[in-house]
């Protein structure tokens, strides 16, 4: 239950905190939209990993960012402690009404509790239950129901002090006009005047992956001419090197790679502009969803209620439909096995079909 405090507040100055991967990042979106949507006079900030910036940089309604630049520990204690007192006195600067903590980690208590805001919002996370935790916040929000909710869902809960209801959330995928003609220039030079597809096999978990010779052939099933495939990627190591292998295995001359080419708005603007959106459960699918692109997304022991693709314009195959998978709780990150194995390559080609209206 909302205290009248909270429910009544009409904030000019909010923070939001959230310290996690760029798929994260993205679906605190709805967050910002209905904070935006309730309190079009406010100043909305966001606290976040430097890295995951490009994932709300051009969102409209973001003011200013505060950065976390997780280099700072191999500065050495005294340069990290000279960053970390400068992000709290820029925090405390801002005179903020109310800071949401959508995060679970001790620093970002902490700057919650020294960002001298009225209002601190935080989650009651099990783990947590401990009176500095309570000290650190003067609304929590309870967590009870959220292995049964969307990640959006969750996050949407943080707003139930402030009256805010998470019915009709959605999330959004913004890029600069910039980063679109970048992204026209190269489809251009790539000589793609037609609809293409965005393929995105990879995620920086192989557990996560299909294997690349289902990935060549489904591919191979949809490239004609007059349709090309744009397979991407991140640019790392691993992730191009199963890049140009699905190439090896790829029979059709429609295939062309922009992996490890464009940054992550870049990548948006490419999707945005694509006829279908294949890929596992990573960033980009997430991106494909926020953009209303058509997504066929595949699933593996990943605890899907909490991150499916958000919206009503995609579709999941998941491998335990299939066959049975381990708990996503138990599985080793660093493993090699690919557990989307048991889907077959037909069924994510009738649906990339259905999609296609062929």
């Amino acid at each position: 239950m909302a205290s009248p405090m909270a429910a009544n507040t009409s904030p000019q100055n909010i923070l939001l905190i959230k310290l996690r991967h760029h798929g994260d990042m993205l679906l605190t979106t709805p967050v910002i939209n209905a904070l935006h949507q309730h309190y079009p006079q406010a100043n909305i900030d966001v606290l976040l990993y430097q890295e995951t910036r490009p994932m709300l940089d051009a969102h409209p309604a973001i003011r200013h960012f505060h950065i976390i630049d997780r280099k700072w520990k191999n500065e050495g204690s005294w340069r990290k402690f000279a960053h970390e007192r400068a992000l709290i006195a820029a925090i405390r600067a801002s005179h903020y009404d109310v800071v949401i903590n959508l995060a679970d980690q001790w620093r970002a208590a902490i700057v919650t509790r020294l960002s001298g805001a009225p209002l601190r919002i935080g989650f009651a996370f099990k783990k947590r239950d401990n009176p500095f935790w309570r000290f650190c916040h003067n609304q929590l929000v309870p967590t009870n129901d959220h292995n049964a909710l969307h990640t959006i869902e969750q996050n949407m809960t943080a707003l139930a002090p402030l009256g805010i209801s998470r019915e009709n959330a959605y999330a959004s995928m913004y890029y600069s006009e910039s980063d679109k003609q970048i992204v026209l220039t190269q489809l251009a030079k790539s000589g793609i005047t037609s609809p293409f597809i965005v393929v995105q096999p990879t995620s920086r978990w192989g557990f996560k992956c299909w294997e690349d010779e289902k990935f060549a052939a489904t591919i191979d099933q949809l490239a004609q001419p007059g349709r090309k495939i744009i397979l991407t990627a991140a640019l790392d190591k691993k992730e191009l090197a199963m890049i140009k292998h699905i190439q090896s295995l790829s029979q059709s001359p429609e295939v062309i790679s922009f992996a490890g080419k464009l940054s992550l708005p870049q990548l948006a603007a490419l999707i945005d502009h694509a006829q279908l959106f294949i890929g596992v459960d990573s960033a980009p699918m997430h991106m494909a969803a926020a953009l209303d692109t058509p997504c066929i997304a595949l699933f593996g022991p990943t605890k899907l209620q909490q991150w499916r693709p958000w919206g009503k314009n995609n579709r999941v195959i998941w491998a335990g439909d299939y066959s049975s998978l381990p708990s996503p709780d138990s599985i080793d990150t660093k493993t090699e096995q690919r557990f989307l194995s048991a889907i077959p390559v037909e069924d994510v080609v009738a649906a990339a079909r259905s999609y296609l209206n062929e």
